[in-house]
């Protein structure tokens, strides 16, 4: 029987989830950066736990949401970073840096419909994770958590399948928009993404 509780965060532009166990803690996303303080007071607030208690933050693709946080989590707590096996940046080069930008503004243009205060959503365009993963493998110190790869929405997008219960994070590959589930925008590799939604078939349930 797993010892694991998830926990649903409310988060600046999205929700995001904490795998609580009694030794350690795994972000399944990175978040936004102005997520960060959030987070960390929950652990040591609500959970009455040291901070450092977080050992892994993974992050499924590099957009604001699911990335922005992860280097300073790292900074703050000393945990692993885990993500995609690839070896070019998603935002590499002009064309890069330019996505990088826009996509920093979309997020604030999500805030301001959502009616949230301005926050610092910046974060780097590069990602150096501690832990490079593939398809089929399990999280490492958590070995309940299986990692799919789905991409579609991004080159390197990740899911995680909790083993024992069944149910799978699916992150940004299929999004609830009030009583709906949707495709991502944008859909940058349209065959691997239906190949992605293929894949996600063979489980049970999706966050």
């Amino acid at each position: 029987m797993s010892l694991c509780e998830i926990v649903r965060l409310e988060g600046y532009i999205q929700s995001s989830y904490l795998a609580v166990y009694p030794d350690k803690i795994m972000l399944l996303d990175g978040c936004c950066r102005a997520d960060v303080p959030m987070v960390l007071d929950y652990i040591e607030t609500t959970l009455k736990r040291p901070i450092t208690d977080l050992k892994v933050v993974v992050v499924t693709h590099m957009h604001p949401d699911h990335a922005g946080g992860a280097n300073k989590f790292r900074e703050e707590t000393g945990c692993l970073i885990v993500s995609a096996d690839k070896k070019k940046q998603w935002y590499s080069g002009i064309g890069g840096c330019t996505m990088h930008f826009v996509d920093i503004h979309l997020g604030y243009y999500v805030a301001r419909r959502q009616g949230r205060p301005f926050k610092n959503l910046y974060y780097s365009a590069s990602l150096k994770p501690d832990i490079t993963v593939t398809d089929g493998e399990l999280v490492p110190h958590f070995d309940e958590w299986q990692v799919l790869e789905t991409p579609g929405h991004t080159d390197r997008d990740l899911s995680l399948f909790h083993l024992p219960s069944r149910e799978v994070y699916t992150a940004d590959l299929i999004i609830k928009l009030r009583h709906k589930f949707v495709a991502p925008f944008p859909v940058y590799y349209p065959k691997d993404y239906v190949q992605s939604l293929k894949k996600s078939e063979h489980y049970n349930r999706q966050w």
